[in-house]
């Protein structure tokens, strides 16, 4: 098995991408090109609760403050006590145990709004408990649904205890199941759902992959490849040609995001 290095390992060939999985043994990185996956280390030791990425950019919620990379070199904290989530809209968005919800603006965390028992942010949306709210200039909205896991604002879609909602003429339930994750760009909406990945297809959703060792946490979008990962750190991609695997060696696996 491949040993891991506490240092950066990033993509060593053109057409290759890094992948960041948050665990509770640090934030691994992870360089894949097409569906090879290649070499990965630790980037940084912490315990990792959420990851999120943007074009050139990573943010990690750690059990001490909130840390970004911004060159694939190293992460810097950058504040903010007690993380429980990221997530990138208008800016980065960071959510706290105490439910306070901030915005990092020109070197600095400006709160935004509060809310109670946070669970995932994407764009100008946040995934709680009591449902699904959205970031407004005058703070924080609640936006309907309950129980809410996780968000994506493209589109946009909400996993929820009870399936998958997408936000049309109010919110349409289009998967039932216990959702515990759902991602989507704009052209692909991938959702895991009684621990199986789901894909929107013009038809509707169909399932990609179920039947792993390890129940899915989370999935992400690529260039061109779609990523799932375990509770047991087996990273998993589809480039188009079917499933191949990796299992990193990690544990307590909260979440994966492609910068």
């Amino acid at each position: 098995m491949t040993t891991i290095d506490e240092k950066r390992v990033y993509a060593e060939k053109e057409g290759s991408e890094v992948v960041l999985v948050a665990t509770g043994m640090g934030v691994a990185s992870v360089s894949v090109s097409a569906d090879q996956i290649g070499r990965f280390g630790l980037a940084h030791r912490c315990t990792a609760r959420d990851v999120a990425a943007r074009s050139g950019e990573g943010a990690v919620a750690t059990d001490d403050a909130v840390v970004v990379s911004r060159d694939q070199d190293e992460f810097e904290e950058i504040g903010f006590p007690d993380p429980i989530a990221v997530g990138y809209g208008s800016g980065l968005f960071a959510v706290d145990s105490s439910g306070t919800l901030a915005e990092y603006a020109d070197g600095d965390w400006v709160e935004r709004g509060c809310l109670s028992d946070a669970r995932a942010i994407d764009g100008d949306l946040v995934a709680a408990a009591d449902g699904v709210h959205r970031i407004t200039a005058g703070g924080v909205e609640h936006a309907g649904l309950d129980d809410a896991n996780d968000v994506a604002a493209a589109d946009p879609y909400a996993a929820t205890a009870e399936g998958v909602f997408r936000l049309g003429n109010g919110w349409l339930n289009e998967l039932s199941g216990d959702a515990t994750a759902v991602t989507a760009d704009g052209e692909r909406a991938h959702a895991v759902v009684d621990g199986a990945l789901y894909e929107r297809t013009a038809d509707g959703w169909r399932e990609r992959l179920a039947d792993t060792d390890a129940a899915l946490v989370d999935a992400a979008h690529g260039d061109g490849a779609v990523y799932a990962i375990t509770a047991d750190a087996t990273l998993l991609v589809d480039a188009g040609d079917g499933w191949r695997s990796r299992n990193l060696g990690l544990r307590d696996v909260a979440g994966i995001a492609v910068p």
